[in-house]
């Protein structure tokens, strides 16, 4: 009974428990849900919104969250493609030019919140709107061509895609979801094993008390904005290359949604306790409810209802479990 409290008391069971439940009902309502067609379909995507609230986990368990990722997210594939057709550079370099942008956008949004003690929802709102504006300006508001960079080696090692067979059928799954799953792997390890990892804990439970016994809390946020940002360039080039497009005005809101993820996942919004299995979960639990939701026959608009109603539904589980834990403490 004890060992089962305490599985039920970790932050992740009530989103799991919700994902499943979320599987076997749209499964029951359309039995396509779970072909193996769909689910290809439904974890495309997946990770390229899931390595950005990867990242976010750890910007949020340190105190600090971004919101101008959905419009790095369009403005990194952007400068990469612009380069590349425009005949600057090859595709490789323009890559790394503009993951280094995304370096330079993340230092801007560290330094500003943490040297100039700017809160980060002001700091980060007000980059959002440079990024998407300088994508637009770059762009003139047209998608850049991808397609004459069709089957290049960068397209293949970020992007190529596989046919695994198995006995309902063949799935067809992307290089992306290895980087995710290699991600996951990583900044997990990050958070929860390493001293790095308490280094964000502490940075975001009680940043005075983590100063005062030697933790480096700006340069630890800083770092933190840095990851957010490449994270969400990688992602957005990722799209780019899968979609065969980069506009400069995708990933419009993405950072509402990436924030729902980890939230509803158990990272605790005011910092201090973040998990990455937990938004791991809440990335799947997201995008089996949109795919659900289309497949069920509900019309496409209500996704927000639901979604809003599921996070105010595990912020009041999460709040409800926090207490019993202090009541038994």
């Amino acid at each position: 009974m004890a060992r089962t409290r305490t599985i039920l008391n970790k932050p992740e069971a009530g989103p799991l428990a919700l994902l499943v439940g979320a599987i076997i009902t749209f499964t029951l309502l359309n039995a396509t849900f779970a072909s193996m067609l769909n689910v290809g379909n439904l974890l495309a995507f997946t990770p390229e919104l899931g390595m950005i609230a990867l990242a976010m986990t750890l910007l949020m368990t340190s105190g600090e969250f971004d919101l101008s990722v959905g419009s790095v997210f369009g403005f990194a594939p952007v400068v990469m493609w612009f380069i590349f057709n425009e005949g600057i550079a090859p595709l490789e370099v323009g890559f790394f030019i503009a993951l280094g942008a995304a370096v330079l956008i993340g230092l801007v949004n560290g330094l500003f919140t943490t040297k100039l003690r700017i809160p980060s929802f002001l700091v980060t709102l007000g980059m959002l709107l440079v990024v998407r504006g300088a994508a637009l300006l770059l762009t003139q508001g047209f998608p850049q061509r991808t397609w004459k960079a069709e089957g290049s080696l960068i397209s293949e090692i970020l992007v190529g895609d596989i046919h695994v067979p198995t006995p309902w059928g063949d799935v067809r799954l992307y290089m992306s979801l290895f980087w995710f799953a290699l991600f996951a792997v990583i900044l997990g390890y990050v958070l929860m094993a390493s001293k790095y990892g308490n280094w964000i804990q502490a940075a975001g439970g009680n940043p005075m008390a983590a100063t005062a016994r030697g933790v480096r809390v700006a340069r630890t946020k800083i770092s933190l904005f840095i990851l957010t940002a490449v994270l969400a360039a990688y992602s957005g080039i990722t799209s780019s290359i899968r979609v065969s497009a980069a506009n400069p005005n995708s990933g419009e809101s993405y950072e509402l949604e990436v924030i729902a993820m980890t939230v509803i996942g158990g990272t605790v919004l005011s910092g201090g306790k973040g998990t990455i299995i937990g938004t791991i979960i809440g990335v799947l639990l997201l995008r089996v409810m949109r795919n659900g939701i289309v497949m069920a026959g509900v019309d496409a608009l209500a996704y927000k209802v639901f979604i809003g109603g599921i996070i105010l539904g595990m912020m009041a589980l999460h709040s409800y479990m926090a207490g019993r834990q202090r009541a038994e403490a």
